[in-house]
């Protein structure tokens, strides 16, 4: 008699290229923007290419951002139509989740947007067009990171509903590569306020003597 043998399902098929290039496309958005935008603090390079105009510039790198965001997602959604689907993930309580985790992540994203404006959102900071005070609102008043948690649910939520294992292991990727930029950019956007508030100080100090 022939010894049983159980099914095995395929998690991830890694002979995909799709698979790489959307984890190349993840973890290239946010190496770009952060080179870019720290040349442009540092060297002004797209101000000087916009002509001197800070603000126009700034609105160039949002529209670049954004178009790359929209390449970064369209590899990943191709990424997950060539990778096996898991049955469980396939079960209507896990689309409800994925349909939950997708909306709760446009939210986070769209009033972070919302709260930040454009300039605010895409490194406005770097361009020297600085918040008047830090925001404290929703969706900040529970997370210091609502655009990169916001992303990462987004990401988890079509993981679900697409029933891809693959997509979880993106999701992983994204959550990691998010939290090495945090740990770049939080410092750096940290310095150029405290930069600000000693220039005030300085500013005001000098103000008082003169009176």
């Amino acid at each position: 008699m022939a010894a049983y043998e159980a099914p095995t399902v395929k998690l991830v098929d890694l002979n995909q290229k799709s698979l790489f290039l959307s984890a190349c496309s993840i973890a290239f958005n946010p190496l770009f923007w952060n080179i870019v935008a720290r040349q442009e603090y540092h060297n002004k390079i797209l101000t000087k290419l916009f002509g001197g105009r800070s603000q126009a510039a700034c609105y160039g790198l949002a529209l670049t951002i954004f178009s790359l965001g929209l390449v970064r997602d369209f590899l990943y959604e191709r990424a997950l139509r060539h990778q096996p689907s898991y049955p469980l993930l396939e079960l209507p309580e896990v689309k409800y989740l994925a349909y939950a985790l997708i909306a709760v992540g446009n939210i986070l994203v769209i009033s972070s947007t919302w709260q930040l404006g454009i300039t605010g959102t895409f490194l406005g900071d770097y361009f020297g067009i600085l918040m008047d005070d830090i925001v404290t609102g929703f969706p900040f008043n529970i997370t210091d990171a609502p655009m990169y948690n916001g992303s990462t649910l987004s990401f988890l939520g079509t993981a679900l509903l697409f029933g891809k294992p693959a997509g979880i292991l993106l999701t992983a990727w994204v959550f990691v590569v998010y939290q090495i930029a945090l740990k770049y950019e939080n410092p750096f956007t940290a310095g150029i306020y405290a930069k600000r508030e000693r220039e005030r100080a300085a500013a005001k100090k000098a103000g008082d003597k003169s009176q």
